[in-house]
């Protein structure tokens, strides 16, 4: 079985391009670099499908091919194809939703997160459980933690 450069390469720059564009903070270039990502999975599944050949059917040829395509190559690209555009949809609809909320395309850092994460451990160490129960003890009242507080008949 002889490999062909060009495919491999072809392969190799939509991936890199991809990732490249999957690690942005925009949105629609994430939206591009899952897309870039998929092409070149289905490029790389079809690659190593193997050579082209007589059509998967009984008593059917195709020019002078000697030996059967496999057909599972093309069935895993048609599955790939179809899981790429569910995934499309979902990111297009949460890059709708979350432009009709900001109005601002590109992710912007969590506050709480980075306050989060500026805790030291010490800090986080030197508290105890004890605190903890005591702020917040669990009883079978309803209160604030609760899902849904003042339906005690749900119980």
């Amino acid at each position: 079985m002889t490999t062909y450069i060009l495919p491999l390469l072809l392969i190799g720059a939509l991936s890199s391009c991809g990732v490249y564009m999957l690690l942005e903070r925009n949105l629609t270039r994430m939206l591009l670099g899952l897309l870039l990502i998929g092409n070149s999975i289905n490029l790389l599944i079809l690659t190593v499908g193997g050579p082209a050949g007589n059509p998967p059917v009984r008593g059917r040829t195709s020019g002078d091919q000697t030996t059967t395509a496999d057909p599972l190559a093309q069935a895993m690209i048609l599955t790939a194809i179809v899981i790429t555009l569910g995934v499309a949809a979902f990111v297009l609809a949460l890059t709708y939703r979350s432009y009709r909320l900001t109005t601002a395309e590109e992710v912007a850092d969590d506050i709480e997160d980075a306050r989060v994460s500026k805790l030291k451990e010490s800090d986080a160490a030197d508290e105890d459980e004890s605190d903890l129960i005591a702020t917040h003890p669990d009883t079978d009242e309803p209160d604030e933690l609760d899902a849904l507080p003042g339906r005690e008949g749900s119980r």
